[in-house]
């Protein structure tokens, strides 16, 4: 059932431009909790506004650049925003990336809907495979959604990971059962849930939120396997807003943020008895299909992370402005550390890009990019970030952490001190300077250092969580084979595998399990 605030919501124009987006925020009710007390209107409090600017910028973007942030949806005959496009080939998946890239250098940050677009695009053939095993109707059912969510432009949040308790047991198995999100009762009209979602991205800027299970599901956890659509201002939701290193800059000094106009949001969703009508239902029980779901929506999600690539672009170009700054950009070891940072950003790009151009198609027609490149995306994901941000910080130098604050800059007595000794170039104001190392300082160790370093190493999953994808991938027999045949040892054999290398291939995806997350 939607609330009174969605079903207004509904009826109201499309949204098409980030000022429109912005307003239909407004006047939601919204349960938010940050700093211990009841946000009023999330959409005016200075710690929030930032994050749901970025999120205005994928819809102001569209508008400038159509080609590259929009797609035609088969199912509306509409250009809508390229965040709602089922993939239907290999360019839609790139072009994906491109738009991704492009976002991450305009505003450094996340911009929190590429969790939303992987479940759409996972959702696509999972709901078909489930249909077509048990007879359901949830594939109608999700392009009906789908359709609802493309002809409103709305912001959809994809709501995967659960708070889990004590990792070693199963949901079923957890002392207390709300740790996994977990049906409560089922009626004839649909189902109710309750449990609770960590570290969501942009949840209480989303319009809608789709819940999912985040792990392998086994016979006796069938109330966990359900998938469903949720107003984000429906009855029993509260959202706790998630801390970030520095986010009380942004109640600050402008200059103190270091990047005052964007940032990112991550909070926990808290459902308590939050009623799913069947219309909305596109898993209820089947719990086979769970790691299904998971794997796929990882997969799409791992080559996403080329968004830290424009957010790369960004750093690189702060890392050269300091050196600039300082005089020292022409020398050799300063350049040499720039071509660095930037062989290690156009790496995390190019995989994840080549993750998408390798796309096969799925049975209900939409494509699934490259599952191994994907996962060696994000596996770079993990650990290049953290470098390029190591030397942006060597090429900063020291006051990067002991820059006065803006109001020392701003003083009648102090300020013409700062002025003087933090002087670089003397064609350089003392404040442009400050300005960059607090970018620098933002994207390193403050409000956005959540997105590009430690959401790098566990969102779409731990490290680990790649390297058993790639370890199931790896086709080491095939690879022994390979150089068996050279050598002369059991050449027949050797042929044989080397031949088939198709149909290795596809025993190795039949048999893989799903410990992956």
């Amino acid at each position: 059932m939607a609330t009174r605030a969605q079903d207004a919501a509904d009826n109201a124009p499309a949204i098409h431009t980030g000022a429109e987006y912005i307003d239909s925020l407004r006047g939601r009710k919204l349960k938010v909790y940050l700093f211990g007390e009841l946000v009023d209107e999330p959409v005016d409090h200075p710690v929030i506004r930032p994050s749901i600017n970025a999120v205005a910028e994928t819809y102001d973007l569209a508008q400038r650049n159509p080609e590259l942030a929009t797609a035609l949806s088969p199912l509306t005959g509409e250009r809508i925003n390229r965040f709602l496009h089922i993939a239907g080939s290999p360019e839609d998946l790139v072009n994906q990336n491109k738009m991704q890239r492009r976002l991450g250098q305009l505003t450094g940050t996340c911009f929190q809907r590429c969790v939303g677009m992987d479940a759409l695009n996972s959702l696509h053939s999972v709901t078909y495979e489930i249909d077509q095993a048990h007879g359901t109707s949830y594939h109608a059912q999700f392009l009906d959604f789908v359709r609802l969510v493309q002809s409103r432009g709305y912001v959809i949040g994809g709501a995967m990971t659960d708070v889990k308790g004590d990792r070693g047991k199963a949901p079923h198995e957890q002392a207390d059962p709300d740790l996994y999100l977990r049906i409560t009762r089922r009626t004839e009209q649909g189902v109710y849930v309750s449990g609770a979602k960590a570290h969501q991205t942009g949840c209480i800027n989303s319009h809608w939120l789709i819940v999912m299970p985040t792990i392998r599901l086994g016979e006796n956890d069938r109330d966990y396997a359900v998938v469903g659509a949720i107003p984000a201002d429906a009855d029993g939701i509260t959202y706790i807003y998630g801390r970030q290193s520095c986010d009380t800059r942004s109640m600050e000094g402008e200059l103190d943020a270091g990047n005052a106009n964007f940032a990112g949001q991550e909070a926990m969703i808290i459902f308590d008895d939050v009623f799913i009508p069947t219309e909305r239902l596109f898993m209820n029980g089947e719990v086979e299909f769970a790691a299904m779901l998971v794997e796929r929506f990882t997969c799409y999600h791992r080559r996403s992370y080329v968004c830290k690539s424009g957010v790369g672009d960004v750093l690189i170009g702060a890392a050269a402005t300091i050196a600039d700054y300082n005089g020292v950009d022409r020398a050799s070891h300063i350049r040499d550390k720039l071509v660095e940072m930037t062989h290690l950003n156009e790496t995390i790009y190019s995989t994840g890009i080549a993750s998408s151009y390798q796309a096969e198609p799925m049975q209900s027609g939409v494509y699934l990019n490259d599952d191994m490149i994907a996962n060696v995306c994000k596996h770079h994901v993990t650990k290049l970030p953290y470098e390029i941000g190591r030397l942006a910080q060597d090429l900063a130098g020291g006051l990067v952490v002991t820059l006065p604050s803006q109001q020392e800059l701003e003083h009648p007595e102090i300020g013409p001190l700062v002025q003087k000794y933090l002087q670089g170039r003397a064609e350089i104001s003392t404040e442009d300077r400050m300005r960059i190392l607090r970018l620098i300082e933002n994207m390193t160790l403050g409000r956005n250092a959540v997105g590009y370093l430690t959401e790098s190493m566990h969102g779409a999953g731990s490290p680990q969580a790649q390297r058993i994808q790639i370890a199931r991938q790896a086709q080491l027999d095939f690879k022994k084979a390979l150089a068996q045949a050279l050598a002369g040892i059991d050449p027949e054999a050797a042929r044989e595998i080397v031949a088939d290398v198709s149909g290795y291939m596809a025993r190795v995806l039949d048999t893989a399990g799903d410990d992956s997350t």
